[in-house]
């Protein structure tokens, strides 16, 4: 999603869940009987603005005295891992924002890394280092410094060989002794030294070789949190996760402290005094979980100012909100997009890699991409996009515009190619489904996560669609799942309950796909693997990619790859908005005032308006 901070540093699993309608839905008849759809275009889509510019003037009563009241839409209670290396999930990121998630850097509107964050950082092509330097004044909410080593241990966390985290990828082992550390034979990285010793601020990363994408902020090379060091020591990295100092007692660096978590249900903040920057105008904010059925009526009724800036907002509620006088719309263009993922494999957990299985139920190409050719997501987005929601052409969201490929067409419905697809490649009718090549029977498991009628609907005409090209398919379990059972499931290093599921990627500012689809990366959750796949991933960032128009080539390439492999296929793209009381004032969502989002916003009355 294209929101700074709420998405710079990492990439993070988003529960598709979809705004409440409340009477009953059928998808059956949004494509008709056509065998093809209507191609996707911009003609239908929101003008939003990532700016709210509130004529009126601050309150500062309001301030000092009023709550700004913070809605997470979500259909699950939030796990409550604060720390960002160890959170898969974005709900968790959501509400423990106002901490500021211990960002270090500050970034333009194109998330190039500038000065002027917590911390800057500086590039040397000629030795490959990168030289990250601690602004004086930085400050845990508890009081003690932030220093050197506070952001060296983001990598011993997301590198160790018990690791709990998800980030892992072959990237960060361009960083000298990264891989030694990650297989247990180093007890230190040694890529990685203190100028000022590791209570100083400086720290200087070695690197076998720089990639261009380390000059913006959220890439697979450089992390960009800072970890509390002196709060953190003593507990085992596989244990950290479910540590009280995680889960229940956390520190921050951002403008706000936490003062109270509810657990799964809230966060309750107040203004940190050590913050190292301009301290926030409001003195008391909370984030409620909020379920999509009952979000769009509680902004309707003013019981909150806002959604969480990158909480999940659909087309039906933008329908429903946007003509709203006392709320504007605000939002833009989405780095998450939904996508299908076909389970090809497993994860080994003693070579800590993906492994594909040729003889796995989906690994034919053909019927992976038969199943994409016989849905119609163009038919479903335009009955429930609403303009805030469009089919998805590659894995690489249009946001990127310099990367992502434009002329792919992805996959329009098309029952006819489906059929073919599936004829071609042995899968026969026997009555009324197709079985195996084999010609063993071929059941064929969905999974998908609960969520409002609208995303029903829409699981309901995959089967449909599916069905009518003699495939299967039948809910994983018998029924849509609960978000956090959903992960947990497809997350098993080997699980044989889901075949193909609907899932969706909060990604980060920088779009190499390393963390997401490589060999080694725990968030491959379909574990395709292939040497193609990682030679044109490792040529993204290669020497030769500091030439601008190499690396467009090898993003456009790889598109179109994974295109032609369809083992994993995005959906659908969105706007990334939420409705703002007009009550609140300096709300700007621009990637360039990330770092300063929370500090900067005011009220101008006591109560909603």
């Amino acid at each position: 999603m294209k929101w700074g901070k709420y998405m710079n540093k990492t990439k993070k699993k988003w529960a598709v869940s979809s705004a409440a309608i409340v009477i009953a839905l059928s998808l059956a008849a949004c494509g008709g009987g056509n065998k093809k759809s209507a191609s996707s275009n911009d003609s239908g889509k929101a003008k939003l603005s990532a700016v709210y510019k509130n004529p009126d003037k601050a309150n500062k009563s309001a301030n000092e005295k009023s709550t700004l009241k913070v809605a997470e839409p979500n259909d699950s209670p939030f796990k409550g891992v604060s720390e960002p290396t160890l959170a898969d999930n974005q709900e968790d990121s959501n509400v423990f924002e106002p901490g500021g998630s211990g960002t270090l850097f500050k970034t333009d509107d194109n998330y190039k890394i500038v000065d002027g964050g917590l911390a800057d950082q500086k590039l040397d092509r000629k030795k490959n280092t990168v030289t990250i330097t601690i602004r004086k004044n930085a400050k845990w909410s508890d009081g003690q410094p932030v220093v050197a080593r506070d952001v060296e241990y983001p990598y011993e966390i997301i590198g160790g060989p018990k690791s709990t985290s998800s980030q892992y990828s072959s990237d960060f082992e361009r960083i000298k002794g990264m891989a030694d550390f990650h297989k247990g034979k180093a007890d230190t990285i040694s890529g990685f030294t203190y100028p000022d010793g590791e209570d100083g601020k400086k720290v200087v990363i070695q690197y076998n070789s720089l990639s261009p994408s380390m000059k913006f902020s959220g890439n697979s090379f450089v992390w960009s949190t800072a970890a509390p060091y002196h709060y953190y020591k003593g507990i085992p990295i596989d244990k950290l996760a479910a540590s009280d100092q995680v889960r229940k007692k956390p520190i921050f660096v951002g403008p706000y402290k936490l003062d109270k978590l509810v657990d799964g249900e809230s966060t309750s903040w107040s203004p940190n005094k050590y913050y190292w920057g301009k301290a926030p105008k409001i003195k008391h904010v909370t984030i409620n979980v909020v379920s999509s059925n009952s979000i769009d009526k509680a902004i309707q009724t003013k019981k909150y100012d806002f959604t969480t800036p990158a909480g999940v907002m659909r087309g039906q509620s933008y329908k429903n909100l946007k003509k709203l006088k006392n709320y504007q719309m605000v939002g833009l263009p989405a780095l998450s997009y939904n996508y299908f993922g076909f389970n090809v494999g497993e994860y080994d957990t003693e070579l800590q890699k993906n492994v594909m299985d040729k003889n796995s139920k989906m690994a034919n190409k053909s019927l992976r991409q038969a199943m994409m050719y016989a849905i119609d997501e163009d038919a479903i987005n335009k009955k429930f996009g609403n303009g805030i929601k469009w089919r998805a052409k590659t894995l690489i969201p249009p946001v990127f515009d310099k990367y992502a490929d434009t002329s792919a067409k992805g996959f329009p419905y098309d029952r006819k190619k489906a059929n073919k697809l599936l004829d071609d490649a042995g899968y026969k009718k026997k009555g009324k489904w197709r079985t195996q090549p084999n010609g063993k029977p071929l059941v064929i498991h969905f999974g998908a996560m609960q969520g409002s009628a609208t995303s029903h609907a829409t699981y309901e005409d995959y089967l449909q669609r599916w069905h009518k090209v003699g495939l299967n398919v039948k809910m994983a379990g018998g029924k849509e799942m609960e978000m956090n059972s959903f992960y947990d499931t497809i997350q098993k290093p080997k699980q044989n309950k889901v075949d193909i599921y609907s899932a969706a990627w909060s990604t980060s500012s920088e779009p190499t796909p390393t963390q997401l689809y490589g060999e080694d990366a725990p968030f491959n959750m379909g574990h395709f693997v292939s040497k193609k796949n990682t030679q044109l991933m490792n040529d993204m960032n290669s020497e030769k990619a500091w030439n601008d128009s190499y690396r467009k080539d090898k993003f456009k390439e790889w598109q179109e790859y994974m295109n032609d492999q369809a083992a994993y296929v995005a959906s659908d793209n969105s706007y990334q908005w939420g409705p703002v009381n007009k009550r609140v004032k300096g709300y700007d969502v621009s990637p360039s005032h990330t770092i300063d989002f929370w500090k900067d916003l005011s009220l101008t009355s006591a109560k909603l308006k």
